[in-house]
């Protein structure tokens, strides 16, 4: 939901960094990879119950998600670079709750509706994107996606935000995981409507 309006705010400084990062010769990809690489210790910290750590890897690991796109959007984006950046993106997303749950075995059962949620909003996301593209009849809501983008009430902006309050207020993490995850299975109902009412009408 504020996707948008955030990387408008954000954009001027990622492409400002990006210059510095390609003229030092860094790979868009590099960048992909080192920003999951912080994704990962974020996993060791939530584990390990550490949360201060933790929330200064998730920050990491979203702003090189940022930096990828700007610097392959400098040198040129690439299939390979569009692939890395989605998947490690969703294993990223569901590895929190999970770790989460590593950490504090007590909420498991909301970490795992949690994760349950990003499954909806994932498979809604990307088979809508899969078809837009084999169609090839549908613009992009933001030229600067590799893929097809389908936006909702729960997008990138607002899952990040959720990682920070469960790092913040971890004890709130039950309430936290059961209420976004309510409010991504109305952004998955929601996909598939805005699906069903478009390759419709595309059919007939």
């Amino acid at each position: 939901m504020l996707d948008t309006t955030i990387r408008r705010c954000i954009d001027p400084t990622l492409k400002r960094v990006a210059a510095g990062l390609a003229y030092l010769g860094l790979s868009a990809n590099a960048i992909t990879i080192l920003g999951f690489g912080f994704g990962l210790s974020s996993w060791v910290a939530l584990a390990f119950t550490e949360y201060s750590p933790a929330l200064i890897f998730i920050i990491a690991n979203r702003i090189f998600d940022g930096l990828d796109g700007a610097l392959a959007r400098r040198l040129g984006s690439t299939d390979l670079g569009g692939y890395l950046d989605i998947t490690l993106d969703f294993i990223f997303y569901a590895g929190v709750p999970f770790f989460f749950a590593v950490g504090q075995p007590t909420l498991a059962l909301p970490a795992a509706f949690l994760v349950f949620s990003f499954v909806g909003t994932g498979s809604s996301f990307l088979a809508f994107a899969s078809i837009a593209a084999k169609r090839g009849s549908l613009n992009t809501t933001s030229k600067s996606k590799a893929i097809h983008y389908l936006g909702g009430l729960t997008e990138g902006t607002e899952t990040v935000a959720l990682f920070i309050l469960i790092c913040l207020i971890p004890e709130w993490f039950a309430y936290l995981a059961w209420g976004f995850g309510g409010l991504c299975w109305l952004t998955t109902a929601a996909r598939i409507y805005t699906a069903y009412q478009t390759f419709r009408e595309q059919q007939a």
